[in-house]
This record gives structure tokens, sequence and C-alpha cells, in this order.
């Protein structure tokens, strides 16, 4: 069974732009765990390999995806930044325009310096980025990576994403993004999580290949794995991750 960790490390959020909006800060990934997870059942049963329901008389039961652990931890790792306006995606003059309440809001990049990023000349003359206005500090020799929120991505909307040392660089962190459909119009809810953020410690690696040591060691866990039907990994190998 896993253990909890009792050593805490702590990432600084600071709103460097003084705005107050009540609902809008960062929060732990945990917290915004998506509807069709929270909807979906745990196991279910479907019919036997032939000959077995005949013999037993039962249906065989598996696990869903909401018991996979790497599945979870993936999605509720570190913190997400979320949009703290409503943002208004329109047409102006031929070309997409943003409009937002309150907050640093939309600012561009010139295509010239994505040009060679994958479909970027789709987009138009200029990437769009969110102004973020929160500064993140981490211990030193930790850094943050910038995802799309994992298996809760937006269907508006893709972030340019990233590794920055925030140890160091204790400072605002924009994020240019794309519209999944260049055409798309309408409006990005206030509180849409715009960033995955995942602290994590700077290591050196070096990668080789096993050898029948290591290949021994695989079947070891591959066997225990299979002398329980449900959650044995959860159960046996798991580290639990905390963040808040």
């Amino acid at each position: 069974m896993f253990k909890k960790q009792k050593n805490k490390k702590n990432i600084i959020f600071t709103d460097t732009y003084n705005i107050e909006i009540d609902g809008y800060d960062p929060k732990p990934a945990y917290k915004n765990v998506p509807e069709w997870y929270k909807n979906t059942k745990s196991y279910h049963s479907y019919p036997p390999h032939k000959g077995l329901k005949e013999k037993l008389n039962v249906e065989q039961t598996a696990a869903t995806i909401k018991k996979c652990m790497p599945v979870y931890d993936s999605m509720t790792a570190g913190y997400y930044i979320v949009t703290n306006s409503d943002i208004s995606v329109i047409d102006k003059d031929g070309e997409t325009y943003y409009i937002w309440g309150v907050g640093p809001g939309i600012d561009f990049h010139a295509l010239s310096q994505l040009e060679l990023y994958p479909n970027a000349k789709k987009y138009g003359p200029s990437f769009p980025k969110f102004l973020n206005k929160w500064s993140i500090e981490t211990p030193p020799g930790y850094s943050c990576l910038f995802v799309n929120p994992m298996h809760n991505s937006s269907e508006i909307f893709s972030i340019i994403e990233g590794i920055v040392d925030t140890d160091k660089y204790v400072n605002n962190i924009h994020f240019p993004f794309t519209l999944n459909d260049p055409n798309w119009r309408g409006i990005i809810p206030a509180g849409t999580p715009i960033v995955q953020v995942i602290p994590f410690k700077r290591d050196n690696w070096e990668m080789s290949i096993g050898n029948n040591k290591d290949l021994l060691k695989q079947k070891k866990v591959s066997n225990k794995i299979k002398a329980v039907f449900f959650e044995g990994y959860k159960n046996f190998y798991r580290s639990e991750k905390e963040f808040k």
C-alpha cells in the first residue's frame, strides 16, 4: 500500500495584476475532475468466452477507465490556471477578434515567430496567447510542466505546451494557443481551464536497454498483478500523489 509523503513542497501563485476576482484562482487539478469521468461506472459486465457461461452460469466483469489509476493520477496532477473572464471570439474585418471583460486577456505572437509550427498558417497572420496574471514560484531544483489539461482539455482551443524553470524564473508565464477549429466563434466561459501546471524535480537521466535481470524483475511484477482480479497496480505499486 502507498504511504503519504511527509515533506511537502510549496508552489506559490501570485496575482501580479492585483485583480481580485472571486472563484477564478489557480486550483488543484483534483478539484476539476471532468463530468465524463464522474459519470463513468467503475465496472461493467460483458458476455464471457464461449462455453464459460454454460459451465459457470456467470458473466465476466471488467474494470472501466475509471479504475485506471494512471489516468486518474495524470488527470489530478498539479494545478489548473483558468480564464478569469468570459472571452468572446468574433469576426472583425475578416479576422478573428477577441473581447473580454476584466484581466489581462489576449495578446498575440506574429506568425513569423511560429512559422513552421504544425498547421500554423491556417490560423492567420498571428497566434493568440492567454495573458496569465499569475507568477509561479517553486522550490530550488523544481520546474513546471505546462500541458493541456489531461483527459479534460478544451474542445475550443489547445495551448502550446512547455517547461519553465520556475524556481529561477519567477514571473508571469503566458500561453500561446490555437483554436481547434479556426472558424469557431462563441464565448470561452470564465473559469475554463487553460493549462495544467505540474511541478517536478529536475534530474539528469541516461537511457539503457534492460537485460535478463531486468526482465526477471518485470516478470515478478506481472505475475503479482495477474494474481488478483482487480486493482493490483493500485494496491501493490501505486504511490499517492498529493497536490493541495
